[in-house]
């Protein structure tokens, strides 16, 4: 569900962002910061929040892209950023803001066999999001049209790219023979034997990470001091353990050797919840793809307000100093 979509993204944004560095060679000699107000500029964005990670999916084979988005499972992410602009093609942003990822093996359908050992490996896993990252923004348009002082359009492509920290914290579920559900920090129950002595090369994940976010969107100028945007937002992501699932089954008599009772008996059927004829978890056995690093994306509705520059939109100012009255003849 992961590998396809890390790579499409991956190697457009590069590619956009080369592209945007070569011609800014061409125009260097328009290209000054010195000469303009720096706008600066908050505001507040949300949207849904999608997870590309080891659990879920739909019929057929498990899926490296889109399709094995399961939508029921979407949370609304919420943030406010801050954004600084020195001219019309460059912006340094920074933001903070919360989000929820989950993932359910139960909800896949079955119309074929293909993916009856997803659906009957019946993990599930969810988690709070909570992120903070600061990028670059490049308008590419506005960089080309450096120079033309006319050209000030309200709607504006941008891409940019930065360095977040995220932290999560993944739980499990457990239902016992009345139906009751209860919910399991998964990191403490090492359920695929990591730091045990027997699995040397499977080390304890950590819980705040480093991210990649990098995307694009479209800016509308709405008024003087209010913009409209829609973003796609993508995080590359350097851990597989978001939802928890990563390789293979262990032997559940270790989790009695390295735990506690009491986590012990959480850890042993929760680490293998499978049921049907199309089960595999003996040890050693394939419980997830340890390929492909999880990911997750959000497609963003931005409202911003400027808060400092110019109040009047960059058309009317251009075409004011056009027309005011020389100082001297």
């Amino acid at each position: 569900m992961k590998n396809r979509l890390h790579y499409f993204i991956y190697r457009g944004f590069l590619s956009l962002l080369l592209t945007v560095f070569f011609t800014r060679a061409t125009y260097a000699q328009y290209l000054t910061l010195g000469n303009e107000n720096v706008n600066v500029e908050v505001g507040l964005n949300f949207g849904p929040t999608f997870f590309l990670g080891d659990l879920g999916g739909h019929r057929g084979y498990g899926s490296t892209f889109v399709k094995d988005l399961n939508l029921p499972l979407t949370k609304l992410m919420k943030g406010v950023f801050v954004s600084v602009q020195p001219n019309d093609w460059l912006a340094f942003r920074v933001a903070a803001q919360y989000t929820y990822v989950a993932g359910r093996d139960v909800i896949i359908n079955t119309t074929g066999t293909n993916e009856l050992y997803r659906k009957f490996r019946n993990l599930d896993f969810k988690s709070n999001i909570w992120e903070a990252y600061s990028a670059i923004e490049i308008f590419p348009i506005m960089l080309l049209k450096q120079g033309d002082e006319d050209y000030q359009p309200k709607l504006r492509p941008y891409v940019f790219g930065g360095v977040g920290v995220f932290h999560f914290n993944p739980q499990g579920s457990l239902t016992d023979v009345n139906g009751n559900k209860t919910w399991h920090y998964l990191e403490p129950l090492h359920t695929e034997g990591q730091g045990f002595a027997e699995y040397p090369t499977r080390k304890p994940y950590s819980l705040t990470q480093l991210n990649v976010p990098m995307g694009g969107g479209l800016k509308y100028l709405l008024f003087d001091n209010v913009n409209l945007a829609i973003e796609l937002l993508y995080r590359k992501t350097f851990t597989d353990y978001i939802d928890d699932v990563s390789t293979t089954y262990i032997d559940p008599n270790l989790f009695n050797k390295y735990l506690s009772a009491a986590d012990a008996n959480i850890a042993i059927p929760i680490h293998d919840k499978s049921s049907g004829v199309y089960t595999r978890t003996d040890p050693g056995l394939q419980r997830g793809n340890p390929k492909n690093n999880d990911a997750y994306f959000s497609l963003l509705f931005k409202l911003g307000l400027r808060l400092t520059g110019n109040y009047e939109n960059d058309y009317n100012k251009r075409a004011s100093s056009h027309v005011r009255c020389p100082a001297r003849f």
